[in-house]
């Protein structure tokens, strides 16, 4: 049911799914989702918990082994929080589909309450990080550059056709990846300078 919900919200969103549509694509019957505690938005808070913990995990895990390795730049520790995703996304593509989600939840106040819960603590492991290396940079700029920087590695998880589209075709996402990272540094360092 939720990897059926997740693919409905991720296509439709929060607003465009409905309960019939999760219904018919996961083979079950109505009353499974009654069953799990709810209606609409238990379940769309469902589908954004179960794999929070693991997103979560596998970056602490990277930032741990890059600070292991001495690597404490720049690149590095924004390397630590996107690499993951797109990690997870290779070993399971329905990754792809909660990135659509963590979208949403990104870009509409309602679920203000899911970021601050799932997302913003390491998400603040990383804004401490990222302020080390850039002790002049405002906190208004590190949070600006911090969440361009997510909007961009989601628009990478989500929109890589887009690309292929503008582009001169698909490049290999590993090429994608590190320049993604490198303009997300560049766009952070440059925001000190303002």
């Amino acid at each position: 049911m939720l990897d059926a919900a997740e693919a409905v919200f991720a296509i439709r969103g929060f607003d465009g799914a409905t309960i019939r549509d999760i219904v018919a694509e996961s083979g079950e019957p109505l009353g499974t989702i009654h069953h799990h505690g709810g209606g609409k938005e238990v379940l769309f808070q469902q589908v954004v918990a179960r794999r929070a913990e693991a997103l979560s995990g596998a970056r602490l895990d990277a930032l741990a082994r890059a600070q292991a390795m001495g690597l404490a730049d720049l690149t590095a520790v924004l390397g630590a929080f996107m690499r993951p995703f797109f990690d997870l996304s290779r070993q399971d593509p329905r990754w792809r589909h909660y990135a659509r989600l963590v979208a949403f939840v990104s870009a509409d106040d309602r679920w203000r309450a899911l970021s601050a819960r799932f997302f913003d603590p390491t998400a603040r492991v990383f804004l401490a990080e990222i302020r080390a290396l850039l002790p002049g940079a405002t906190e208004q700029s590190l949070a600006e550059g911090f969440v361009f920087s997510v909007s961009a590695m989601l628009a990478l998880l989500t929109s890589q056709e887009r690309i292929g589209t503008l582009g001169d075709g698909r490049a290999a996402e590993a090429a994608q990846i590190d320049h993604l990272v490198r303009f997300c540094a560049a766009g952070l360092e440059a925001g000190t300078a303002r």
